[in-house]
């Protein structure tokens, strides 16, 4: 008995369905401390567009994220991965943010932008989920690409940086 077209693709249709959704099951597997504090935000680091490390956040994006490795911290007093973050435009234009990202709950802060050559804090910031769409899916990629561990941040800087120079060795594991 021959298949129709249609029933023989859903195997291919079910295997790509179960793998689009692994992205919300990270989400889900995120556990919340409800003794956890944040400890006092460092001021924003000194940061070398020159010295970037980019990673693709999606592929029909124009914008290019990257993160100067001088600027990454990891927190061991509030399990945090800070950071500067660059967005920049074919036209040149950049878009830069101090913030903080809480693998264990998988949510971003955004602390200062850069402009005009300072740095202005974010009245009130408050955490978001890096689940939330486009307005933090390079957050989530920079989680992905090498920031976390699962739902911990990764060890050293190095390790971070390691993973974001490598991204087919360890995105998406």
């Amino acid at each position: 008995m021959k298949l129709k077209p249609v029933f023989a693709a859903l195997p291919a249709i079910f295997l790509a369905l179960t793998f689009s959704l692994a992205g919300p099951a990270w989400a889900q597997n995120l556990t919340d401390n409800p003794d956890w504090k944040e400890s006092e935000v460092p001021p924003p680091p000194a940061f070398d567009v020159g010295k970037l490390v980019t990673f693709e956040v999606s592929r029909g994006s124009s914008l290019v994220y990257g993160v100067d490795p001088a600027s990454v911290s990891v927190s061991r007093v509030d399990s945090l991965v800070r950071y500067v973050m660059v967005a920049t435009s074919p036209s040149g234009v950049r878009n830069v943010m101090y913030e903080g990202l809480r693998c264990s709950t998988g949510e971003v802060k955004t602390y200062a932008r850069y402009l005009d050559g300072r740095w202005q804090s974010v009245a009130n910031a408050q955490w978001r989920s890096v689940f939330d769409g486009a307005s933090s899916l390079y957050a989530l990629r920079f989680a992905r690409a090498g920031a976390c561990d699962g739902s911990a941040p990764q060890s050293t800087v190095r390790e971070i940086v390691e993973r974001l120079k490598k991204p087919n060795q360890y995105l998406d594991q």
